[in-house]
C-alpha cells in the first residue's frame, strides 16, 4: 500500500474578516463546546462537527497565523481545539495553568500522527489505481496482444507483449474494461468501471513491446488494457464547495451492492467536464416520488419535494464520473440518488 498522509490545507480563514465570515453563514452546532481535546483516530472532519452544523466548513474557521499556515501538518493528539464564538473561530495549542511554568518550548510530533482531513485508509485504495475506462483513459492505453508461449493467462513474474507502448512509461498499470456505468435518467453509458489486475515493467522496447508482470491480482491475458502508471498521489485537497450549479446522481456503489452508508465510496455522473474537482463538497438528495390524494373532488396525484439526507466528499476526479467518500447521511444511499451543490 502506498503511504499517504493527508495533509491539512488550511489558512483560507486569514483571507477573511470577521464580519466576512459571520455574512458567510457558518453556524455552530448545537452544544458546541468550549474547547475540545484531540485524540488519536480524530479526523479534521469529525472534530469540527462538535463545532459547527456543516463540518466541511472547517477551512473557513481556522484562525492561523502565518508561520503555522507553512506548515500544513498541524494538528495532533493532545492539542486543544479552542472555540471563539464572535467569529466563530477555531484556533488551536495546548492547555496552559496551574502552576505550568511558561517558557519558550520547542514540540516535535511523528509527521504520520497528524490528524488528516478524512479517513484517508478508506479511499487509499482509489487514489492512484485505474477506476474508469473512458475516452481519455483509451487515448493512453496499450494493449496486451501475447503471452509468452501463448499462455492463455498469466501472473506475476510471466512475460507478455504490448502494443501502442510510450516510449517514456517504463510501469504500467494493468486492467480490464468491466460492468458500464450507464447515467440513471437516460440509460447512456457514460464509462465502464475497470477492473485493477496488477502492474508490468518494460523489459525490452519493440513492436510489440516485452514487459514482464510485476503484480497480479487477478489473472492476465491478452486484450488486458495498460495505462501509464500514476506517481503517489499525496491527497491534499481542503473540502470546498463548487462555483457552479451541480446536477449529478449516483451512478455505483462500489463492490455492486445496491446501497450504502457513512463512509462508503460511492460513483457520481459528473466530472471533470462539469466542473467537478477533488475536494468538492457535495450534498445527496432523495426523491421521494409521488403520493396520489382521494379526495372529495377525485383523485389528485403531487410530487413529493427532494429530501436532502447526506453530504460526501469528492476524492478522484474522471472526464464524466468522479468517486466520492459519504461523508454524513441520515438514510441509506442509493443509485439513482441526486448529488447537487450545498
Amino acid at each position: 500500500m502506498i503511504r499517504i498522509i493527508f495533509p491539512l490545507l488550511v489558512g483560507i480563514a486569514t483571507l477573511f474578516s470577521s464580519a466576512s465570515i459571520a455574512q458567510s453563514g457558518v453556524q455552530l452546532a448545537d452544544n458546541a463546546p468550549d474547547t475540545y481535546t484531540v485524540i488519536k483516530g480524530d479526523t479534521l472532519w469529525d472534530i469540527s462537527g462538535r463545532f459547527l452544523r456543516e463540518p466541511w466548513r472547517w477551512p473557513e474557521v481556522w484562525r492561523l497565523n502565518r508561520d503555522q499556515i507553512r506548515n500544513p501538518h498541524l494538528i495532533y493528539p493532545g492539542q486543544i481545539i479552542m472555540l471563539d464564538r464572535s467569529g466563530p473561530w477555531l484556533t488551536i495549542g495546548r492547555r496552559v495553568g496551574g502552576t505550568d511554568k511558561l517558557q519558550p518550548q520547542v514540540y516535535s510530533e511523528a509527521l504520520d500522527s497528524a490528524v488528516p482531513s478524512i479517513p484517508v485508509h478508506i479511499i487509499e485504495p482509489f487514489l492512484n489505481k485505474p477506476l474508469v475506462v473512458d475516452q481519455a483513459n483509451l487515448e493512453g492505453a496499450a494493449t496486451i496482444v501475447a503471452t509468452e508461449t501463448s499462455r492463455v493467462l498469466t501472473g506475476s513474474g510471466d512475460t507478455v507483449f504490448a502494443k501502442n507502448v510510450d516510449a517514456d512509461t517504463e510501469v504500467w498499470q494493468i486492467m480490464r474494461p468491466a460492468r458500464p456505468m450507464k447515467d440513471p435518467l437516460t440509460g447512456e453509458i457514460i464509462a465502464y468501471e475497470a477492473d485493477y489486475l496488477g502492474t508490468a515493467r518494460v523489459t525490452e522496447r519493440g513492436e510489440p513491446t516485452t514487459l514482464e508482470i510485476t503484480s497480479a491480482v487477478e489473472e492476465i491475458g491478452t486484450g488486458d488494457l495498460m495505462v501509464p502508471s500514476e506517481e503517489p498521489n499525496v491527497f491534499s485537497y481542503a473540502p470546498h464547495a463548487p462555483d457552479r450549479e451541480v446536477d449529478g446522481r449516483v451512478v455505483s456503489i462500489y463492490r455492486g451492492v445496491s446501497e450504502t452508508g457513512r463512509l462508503h465510496v460511492i460513483a457520481l455522473s459528473v466530472g471533470e467536464r462539469d466542473g467537478i474537482e477533488r475536494g468538492h463538497v457535495l450534498s445527496l438528495f432523495r426523491n421521494r416520488g409521488t403520493a396520489v390524494y382521494r379526495g372529495e373532488d377525485g383523485k389528485e396525484t403531487f410530487n413529493l419535494p427532494e429530501k436532502r439526507f447526506g453530504v460526501v466528499f469528492v476524492f478522484r476526479v474522471f472526464d464524466r464520473v468522479s468517486y466520492a467518500l459519504v461523508m454524513e447521511t441520515d438514510g441509506p444511499v442509493t443509485v439513482g440518488d441526486a448529488v447537487r451543490k450545498p
